[in-house]
């Protein structure tokens, strides 16, 4: 497989993942104590599709650039990410709390091997460097941490939740 219909495929998982928290996240999320805040579906929602949108748009961006291009580390960097966020924090949450949080099933099932797959074939055809992703990568991981909170802030203002 090419890894542009990897790349594409890994993104339809991590569709369906952003899908299944945006459709029980809210929820879990007021009775989940001290793992989490309480986020309201409006607000979450809407930070997940922005967050799928600059993803889709990434992928695209990735599909039609050149090795070692600006689109090719975002789109690795991002696959980091989701590869991370299996196991911190969905995997940890539910196996502490004996818990399921949203988002476990899809990011075991289709985040972790699709993500890493794409990686692994990534580095093989040389579309990535280790050693310009070993800084690049995690920086992508930052990035979208830091971005999900202005997210949620901007879609708190954008649809306000009464109380």
């Amino acid at each position: 497989m090419s890894l542009t219909a990897l790349g594409w495929l890994f993104t339809l998982g991590v569709l369906a993942h952003n899908a299944e928290e945006a459709w029980r996240f809210p929820a879990w999320s007021v009775r989940a104590g001290r793992w989490q805040v309480p986020v309201a579906a409006p607000v979450f929602r809407f930070a997940a599709l922005a967050l799928s949108g600059l993803f889709i748009a990434i992928t695209l961006a990735a599909s039609f650039s050149a090795a070692g291009g600006v689109a090719a580390y975002l789109m690795a960097g991002y696959a980091l990410a989701m590869v991370l966020n299996v196991f911190l924090p969905h995997v940890l949450v539910t196996v502490t709390t004996r818990q399921y949080m949203p988002g476990t099933a899809t990011a075991l099932l289709l985040n972790l091997p699709l993500g890493s797959l794409y990686l692994r074939q990534a580095w093989s055809e040389r579309r990535v460097e280790p050693h310009v992703f070993g800084w690049a990568g995690p920086l992508v991981v930052l990035a979208i941490l830091a971005v999900m909170p202005l997210l949620f802030a901007l879609g708190r203002k954008l649809r306000p939740v009464s109380a």
